[in-house]
């Protein structure tokens, strides 16, 4: 097993042996307390210790990558399980990288399961996909009968704040979240570099964002008026204008919407600024935490570092 605290032997964009890495957690109930009883890890991906910022029920993890960065070839996979009546929530301490391809796919594997009762929040922060940047996403969430889900994520294509854009390379994802067996979300795609002002890909826009919820559906009064608090929260927002009364709307050139359909509640965002998707997504997510899980919305700390 690689030194994971030791300094990356080849510096990003230059070629080098490619990290193997893989994380396995594992949270449990015991009397009222979320604990993360399995933490495995090959390789440079790891969490430290278990955090509490809230109470005991719900146990906060945050996902280190020590390298800073994903270069070609490197392949990572994160399995994670929330046993019975227990709460995870998942984070990372700053954006996800992904440099050039240097000529070799990089692949990420993304497997999440929850049992009975159990929730889990997938919060991670913003990823970055440099110029030339050859990436497979795979992301994948199997519920029990009356777990909860919320996950997000926020793609930024390219460091607009560098002047740098994505002129070449690949981001191909898939996505699908299954209750018991049954699909209930399936979602694939590529964005392909130099292509991305098609309207079959961003528009050209260079930051994307998705929330997505998956739980208890509440009485559609009530799932109603959470739909239109979302839709009024992102339309006060001072980047995105007005629209609240619509289930997608397009303000500065920015769009964002919200659906809900077959039980999973989906927010997206689309335009030029990773800190307004953040702002989007958070305002939902924070509607959506109390009323699926019954709890106020407390913000990752680790967020405001």
């Amino acid at each position: 097993m690689p030194d994971c605290t030791a300094p990356r032997k080849h510096a990003p964009g230059h070629a080098g042996a490619a990290w193997q890495a893989s994380l396995t957690l594992g949270f449990a109930d015991d009397g009222g307390t979320t604990r993360l009883l399995n933490n495995r890890h090959q390789g440079p991906l790891r969490v430290q210790k278990a955090l509490y910022p809230e109470d005991r029920k719900v146990c906060h993890a945050i996902v280190v990558h020590p390298p800073g960065g994903v270069v070609g070839g490197d392949q990572l996979a994160i399995d994670i399980g929330v046993g019975d009546h227990a709460h995870a929530c998942v984070t990372t301490p700053g954006a996800a990288k992904w440099y050039r391809a240097n000529g070799r796919r990089s692949h990420q594997q993304v497997h999440l399961h929850v049992n009975p009762g159990g929730a889990l929040e997938w919060l991670p922060q913003e990823t970055i996909f440099f110029d030339t940047a050859d990436v497979t996403l795979d992301h994948h969430v199997e519920l029990a009968a009356d777990a909860t889900y919320l996950g997000c994520e926020i793609l930024c294509m390219g460091r607009r704040g560098s002047g740098e854009v994505f002129d070449s390379g690949t981001i191909a994802q898939r996505s699908s979240i299954r209750r018991e067996g049954r699909l209930l979300w399936w979602e694939q795609g590529a964005l392909l570099g130099g292509r991305l002002d098609s309207p079959l890909a961003l528009g050209g826009h260079t930051v994307c964002a998705t929330l997505i919820a998956a739980g208890a559906v509440p009485p559609s009064s009530q799932l109603n008026r959470l739909l239109a608090d979302i839709r009024a929260d992102m339309a006060s927002d001072s980047a995105a204008g007005a629209g609240a009364g619509h289930p997608a709307a397009v303000n500065g050139g920015h769009l964002y919407g919200v659906t809900h359909t077959r039980g999973v509640l989906v927010a997206r965002y689309l335009g030029d600024d990773s800190e307004t998707a953040r702002r989007l997504m958070l305002a939902a997510w924070r509607r959506l935490r109390p009323a699926l899980l019954g709890r106020a919305a407390v913000t990752p700390r680790i967020w405001q570092t």
